[in-house]
């Protein structure tokens, strides 16, 4: 049976261009150990990254701020006047801790890694994006100030 092996490895190592000894010492396959060590390093990662975006955000003492949106979509932001690196975003029934990231536009955009969604504030409006999906959640999204605004313009 080894020497089927052998031979398989030869026959497949020619095919890609391999020369025969190095087909002849190919290990069959790689140690187990060093599978298990690449199995749970990766998803230790993977959660530490995305620690943040897991917790619940606590709102109490929060200044808060709701939107209303086109097609009758509504979210609440609240935010820490001490602290502008994040928001936390209530959108169809949860809590969203939502992360700043840096534009080169002036607009404010904050995200959360883990569900995907995307704010972004303009001082006209808002609106919320799904980047794993593709889609806008809600758009046209307006404080009282920001409605109270536009109609001021118009004026």
């Amino acid at each position: 049976m080894k020497t089927l092996s052998a031979f398989a490895f030869l026959i497949a190592g020619l095919a890609c261009g391999i020369s025969p000894a190095m087909a002849e010492n190919a290990p069959s396959s790689p140690a187990p150990s060093a599978k298990k060590a690449l199995v749970k390093k990766a998803p230790a990662a993977k959660k530490e990254a995305h620690a943040e975006d897991d917790d619940e955000p606590e709102v109490k003492g929060m200044h808060s701020t709701a939107f209303d949106c086109e097609l009758g979509n509504k979210l609440t932001i609240y935010r820490d006047t001490n602290d502008d690196q994040q928001i936390a975003l209530h959108w169809n029934k949860r809590m969203h801790r939502m992360m700043r990231v840096g534009t080169t536009t002036g607009a404010h955009r904050f995200e959360n890694v883990k569900t995907g969604l995307v704010w972004i504030g303009i001082p006209a409006k808002g609106m919320l994006l799904d980047s794993k999906k593709g889609k806008q959640l809600a758009n046209e999204c307006k404080s009282p100030e920001q409605a109270g605004q536009k109609v001021a313009e118009r004026g």
